[in-house]
């Protein structure tokens, strides 16, 4: 049964926003008290956080489909809907995030690092949010938004000071079970560790984390072996040990050759030329392992090699391979910038940025923009007095100037998001609108009907006038 799993697809969802409630105030007396509908609840957010207790994606192996509560509609009376639950996934230290294209998204490194992979959709206004001294009794609410969902994957890079590179069955196992607590699988065939193996060593003062990663063999950059999969946990790791099997029968082998290979396929894979590197020369308790381990130590030593000869069987020379480990550790963390304080980036929007665009193509004009997206996701378009209020919208906010600039003419097909419509510039923000009965818009009524401007002069002259004082009545006793 699989116990590690270090690279997985996530398909994460995020809650979706609840509705606006359309509702009118009612009591005893008061038949018409005014609009009370609440606002819709948000979803929930899908979040990775780091948790240094977890140590593999094996729970999003098994349950890959993971989806956060979606908020509540609102109600009459004023009463907004619940915000659904946030979703948090723990993920081990050193996951990395990446879209199904390949594309980094987070590098999450740190206790308590959270990264948010799909966010929740905003919860509908209710009529009582939307009320104005022009509209004071609106007929219709807002939608909630959809809450974001896609596909994730999900890879993990083991975070630890000392990577233990080399051929399979050189010992690698070994000496970490002998330099910590870890207990990995050891057996005498190759392959025998197939997953990464953390432990925890202590020596001279300083405490540092040693990763077993599994056998190397040529070609581990192309892929061949898995090497590609055991690569990847080399490259967090501060300090490199060349574990080589000084008792090897195989034929072509000797330390300097081995040392060769791994080194050939670290550097194809990239990125690993500046970690300080040792040598430990294992199983020297055999005879002829300890006088082939005293021919290459000044072989090593000439290529700027730090060689320790050294036993898990027998014990000799683990001492000093702790001690030496610290040292090169305590090096690189002194040599590391001191850590700066967490910096927020603003990027304030431009003066001249309208917030979307219009683009003129063979079958019409397409809108594009986060805030006329939005809009037309919130939009009941069964309900004309909603569509109206998203007329209004888009030409406060320019759109339909822009689309008369960009040589639109009535009866042009536009798409916005995903609903396409024949333009009629005939819906101006700021008129004087006589909106009538809740729930239409004369506007969009195709009937003829007077203008707005005409209609008003007409109210005014049926209206008396009361500007002039009565004249007094010469009849009356």
């Amino acid at each position: 049964m699989t116990t590690f799993k270090d690279c997985v697809v996530l398909h994460a969802s995020a809650g979706d926003g609840g509705h606006g409630c359309a509702s009118i105030h009612r009591e005893k007396f008061k038949p018409l008290g005014g609009p009370d509908g609440g606002d819709g609840g948000s979803g929930g957010d899908v979040v990775l956080v780091v948790d240094r207790n977890v140590a593999s994606l094996l729970d999003y192996h098994f349950h890959p489909h993971q989806r956060a509560g979606s908020g509540k509609p609102g109600q009459g009376g004023n009463k907004s809907g619940s915000t659904g639950h946030s979703l948090e996934l723990p993920v081990p230290d050193g996951t990395v995030v990446r879209t199904a294209d390949g594309t980094l998204l987070a590098d999450l490194v740190g206790d308590g690092t959270p990264h948010v992979v799909a966010r929740g959709g905003r919860g509908g206004l209710g009529n009582a949010s939307l009320a104005s001294p022009r509209r004071r009794a609106p007929g219709f609410a807002l939608l909630g938004e959809p809450g974001e969902h896609g596909d994730v994957i999900l890879e993990l890079k083991s975070v630890a000071d000392v990577a233990l590179v080399g051929f399979p069955s050189a010992g690698k196992s070994s000496l970490i079970a002998v330099l910590s607590a870890a207990r990995p699988k050891i057996a005498d065939y190759p392959f025998t560790t197939l997953v990464p193996n953390l432990g925890v060593v202590s020596a001279g003062g300083t405490d540092f984390t040693v990763a077993d990663v599994p056998g190397l063999i040529p070609g581990a950059s192309a892929g061949k072996g898995l090497g590609l999969e055991f690569l990847r946990h080399v490259e967090r790791c501060a300090v490199l040990v060349h574990v080589v099997d000084c008792a090897t029968l195989e034929p072509g082998r000797d330390p300097v050759s081995d040392i060769e290979t791994i080194e050939a396929e670290l550097a194809a894979y990239g990125g690993l030329a500046d970690r300080p590197r040792l040598v430990a020369l294992n199983k020297v308790d055999i005879p002829e392992a300890a006088e082939l381990a005293e021919l290459a130590g000044p072989m090593l030593a000439a290529r700027g090699l730090r060689a320790l000869e050294v036993s898990a069987v027998s014990r000799a020379g683990m001492r000093e391979l702790s001690y030496a480990l610290a040292e090169a550790v305590s090096a690189v963390r002194a040599a590391r910038p001191a850590a700066e304080a967490t910096r927020i980036v603003l990027r304030p929007t431009a003066v001249d940025d309208a917030g979307f665009t219009v683009d003129a193509g063979p079958d019409g004009f397409v809108v594009t923009g986060a805030k006329p997206q939005r809009w037309v996701r919130q939009t009941d378009f069964s309900n004309d007095e909603a569509v109206g209020y998203l007329a209004d919208r888009l030409a406060r906010l320019g759109v339909e100037a822009a689309l008369a600039d960009a040589g639109a003419q009535p009866g042009a097909q536009v798409v916005i998001g995903d609903v396409g419509f024949d333009w009629q510039p005939t819906t101006l923000a700021g008129v004087d609108v006589d909106f009538g009965r809740r729930g239409t818009d004369a506007r969009l009524d195709t009937s003829p009907r007077p203008r707005a401007d005409q209609r008003l002069a007409a109210k005014r002259a049926r209206r008396p006038d009361r500007s002039r004082a009565p004249e007094p009545d010469d009849s009356a006793p």
